[in-house]
């Protein structure tokens, strides 16, 4: 009995939505309307963004001007690698929270949603675990080869405990599904700020890179702990004693081709973000941590249009899979779809202008004259990422559609043509082979999605 309230606030919570989907949005549902809530999604997480952006830039000033460019490097190097076996070993389930939790919210199944976020739940801790040991177990190999001091050595096992702040992507999903972008705006303030935090802290006591590492460690397992937090909570509210009771049933038969759409979703995640994890990696096993932390700052000036457009295709993916699940057809798909590119392209337009023009000024703000360096390179890697914003909510159309495989395919064909490259372009241009390889990489990569998302929803 003590389940039935929560239970009937969901209910009457799924009730709502079905009759906002039926009936107010008849107004809503061209185009226009898809778009505006779209972009309103991107507002409401883009606002934290923006106070997670100049703490970010706080603490990137400090810390590379304590540093230098090789000591940055090497902190660079050991979170570049954590990140990069977490990318490849975990197993995020956001993307079937979504697409079969539209369903059974769409239904108001509120047991057949339970079940599904705890599957997920176990799937990604799961994978996390897995994640955590092998990063542990790879170190010896791999940080001699990185240019890792003995001190980073022999505290890269602990930082392997970072790859928990990537494993936080079901209650991520349930708060997409609810639609709170507003709790995942303010969750994007908790890494930043604590990293800023631990950078004033290590400076004022004089402390090394061993340092900054425990500092990013502490803000990657605040992030963890901030959305699971904020997730257990939603959950609660929303479904009551069937988060933790939900009545029998598989997951397997509540969604059918469940485990197929998560092996081929998370193939694809893996491979739209391996380029830019391994890169670093490639780039200081050949030249070196300096080249390393010069390539970060670089890459750092693309996060103005790379966290809108990753943020853009998750938001798109939520209003994409309800109007899937709503039956509204390919069209209206496309229509919403090139409205969102169009906008996103228009809007980078400014960016990447300024970038172009004011390459070294920039870097210098950023960075110091120490970074001087890593202005041109810059300028090629940000022309990547605005070709790139094309990618995310192709890549979000094709999964809503229930085709995951279709752009894993495109990123993996990519992947495979442009990444072996790197080595020999870095050779051969120097640090500027990265941006080469990066703008190549995305203009096949993107150009791909663009022909499979329209050929896929012309069906």
């Amino acid at each position: 009995m003590s389940d039935s309230k929560p239970l009937k606030a969901h209910h009457e919570w799924a009730e709502a939505r079905r009759a906002d989907i039926s009936g107010e949005r008849m107004v809503t549902d061209r185009p226009e309307g898809r778009v505006r809530r779209i972009f309103a999604s991107l507002g409401l997480v883009l606002g934290g963004k923006a106070g997670a952006g100049i703490m970010s830039l706080g603490y990137l000033l400090l810390a590379t001007r304590y540093l230098g460019p090789k000591d940055y490097g090497v902190l660079v190097l050991v979170h570049a690698y954590v990140t990069t076996v977490c990318g490849v070993i975990e197993f995020p389930s956001w993307q079937a929270i979504v697409r079969y939790g539209a369903e059974a919210d769409r239904d108001g199944q509120a047991h057949r949603l339970s079940r599904l976020l705890r599957f997920g739940a176990k799937v990604e801790l799961a994978g996390g675990v897995l994640a955590v040991i092998s990063a542990m177990a790879l170190v010896p190999f791999v940080g001699p080869h990185l240019g890792w001091s003995p001190k980073a050595m022999a505290f890269a096992p602990y930082y392997a405990f970072a790859v928990l702040g990537s494993v936080r992507s079901t209650p991520s999903g349930y708060l997409q599904l609810c639609g709170r972008f507003d709790l995942l705006g303010l969750h994007n303030l908790v890494q930043p700020a604590v990293r800023l935090i631990g950078t004033l802290v290590v400076i004022a006591c004089g402390w090394g890179v061993k340092s900054f590492l425990f500092a990013w460690l502490l803000a990657a397992l605040a992030e963890f702990a901030a959305m699971w937090g904020l997730g257990l909570w939603m959950a609660a509210k929303r479904l009551g004693g069937a988060i933790v009771r939900p009545e029998p049933g598989r997951v397997t038969d509540d969604n059918t081709g469940i485990w197929r759409f998560m092996l081929a979703s998370n193939a694809d995640v893996t491979l739209g973000d391996l380029t830019g994890r391994v890169a670093p990696l490639v780039i200081g096993w050949v030249m070196g941590p300096a080249m390393a932390g010069l390539f970060a700052v670089a890459q750092r000036a693309t996060v103005i249009l790379a966290q809108p457009a990753q943020i853009l295709g998750n938001a798109s993916y939520a209003e994409l899979a309800h109007i899937v699940a709503g039956g509204y057809g390919g069209r209206a798909l496309r229509q919403t779809l090139l409205k969102v590119v169009g906008i996103a392209v228009l809007a980078a337009f400014p960016v990447v202008l300024i970038v172009g023009v004011f390459p070294a000024e920039i870097i210098r703000l950023m960075a110091g004259p120490a970074f001087g360096a890593a202005a041109g390179v810059m300028i090629a890697l940000v022309a990547a990422r605005a070709v790139s914003l094309i990618g995310p909510p192709c890549t979000s159309a094709l999964t809503a559609l229930g085709h995951p495989a279709r752009s894993m395919w495109a990123n993996l064909l990519s992947s495979f043509a442009f990444l072996p490259l790197l080595p020999w372009l870095l050779v051969t241009f120097g640090l500027m082979g990265a941006g080469i390889q990066a703008v190549a990489q995305a203009v096949v990569a993107n150009g791909l999605l663009a022909v499979l998302v329209w050929r896929t929803s012309g069906r």
